[in-house]
């Protein structure tokens, strides 16, 4: 068993726990159970960690038809990615719009998957090293490093990773040095990894008194008082006009690691747009994402939102 919290095949997100820990060990059944609606458990298995905020390309993922994960190094991928839109490949569960299809067309094509890969792999290679640094900053191995989490809306994803901002657990701001910007933030300030802002989990450092305080109002996307999202998006944006990670020059990242997925999925964009970096009252069409040209500019709004949008006022 190596998930504590999994998806099934049968498309469930499931976990697997004991009684919890007491004392140097496990607990028995009276010390586990709290009341009649609460035992303390601890995982069976490793937990995932899903980074809020950013999106990686992929260094492996399901081509169609297939349930299993392939190395976007694997020969097949590279026969995908050169005509992705054909129909040998399967049918999209709905039709593919015409400006989205001129759109894709432009970045796929011969070299796509290796150039994916290629920048996977550097975007594996950066987080390695910061969390390498880390550890060794703390004066930690790899049996006592810790890590911190902080959530924002949503706890866990239907693939039973945990979503949040992840940084080294270090408990004093200036012990043993000056506390670093979380992981999340660290790749994107290089360009290591492609901004994804999923609205309502955006950031664990707002709080609202209910979900529906926390949608944007009409016409203030560009003035979003969040210090760490926009120091993030700006960041990032310094990184692309550096021609850094993602923009490397002579080798930028072609097919976005959520296009990839969804291509490969067969299944078009469902998750409406705000621009961040206008003032109006429009939601972007799924399918014209790439109308908004700079990803740190998009903020994704789930469908199972759509409606608290539209009752403040915004329009499709």
């Amino acid at each position: 068993m190596s998930k504590a919290i999994e998806q099934n095949k049968y498309g469930f997100t499931v976990g697997h726990v004991g009684l919890g820990t007491h004392g140097d060990g496990v607990g028995s059944v009276r010390q586990a159970v709290h009341d009649g609606d609460t035992i303390n458990v601890r995982p069976l298995g490793n937990l995932g960690a899903r980074f809020l905020g950013v999106d990686a390309p992929e260094i492996s993922f399901n081509l169609p038809g297939s349930r299993s994960f392939t190395s976007l190094g694997d020969p097949r991928w590279e026969v995908f990615l050169s005509n992705p839109l054909s129909t040998s490949h399967g049918k999209f569960n709905a039709t593919l719009a015409s400006g989205l299809r001129q759109h894709l067309k432009a970045r796929v094509g011969p070299g796509c998957a290796s150039n994916h890969y290629t920048h996977a792999l550097a975007a594996q290679t950066a987080l390695e090293a910061e969390i390498q640094a880390d550890l060794e900053a703390m004066g930690a191995d790899k049996e006592s490093f810790e890590f911190y989490l902080a959530f924002s809306h949503e706890v866990l994803d239907r693939y039973g990773r945990m979503l949040c901002f992840i940084n080294r657990n270090q408990e004093e701001e200036n012990i043993p040095g000056p506390r670093p910007l979380y992981y999340n933030e660290r790749l994107l300030m290089r360009a290591a990894v492609m901004p994804y802002f999923i609205w309502p989990n955006v950031s664990p450092f707002r709080k609202f008194a209910n979900i529906l305080e926390a949608v944007i109002p009409p016409f203030m996307a560009n003035q979003i008082q969040d210090p760490r999202l926009g120091e993030a998006r700006q960041g990032f944006a310094e990184a692309r006009a550096r021609q850094e990670g993602l923009y490397a020059a002579g080798n930028p990242l072609r097919l976005d690691p959520f296009e990839l997925r969804f291509l490969a999925g067969r299944r078009v964009p469902n998750r409406w747009l705000i621009d961040l970096s206008q003032s109006d009252n429009h939601l972007v069409h799924p399918q014209e994402y790439y109308s908004i040209p700079n990803p740190e500019d998009r903020l994704y709004i789930p469908e199972e939102y759509l409606l608290l949008f539209k009752k403040k006022g915004w329009k499709k």
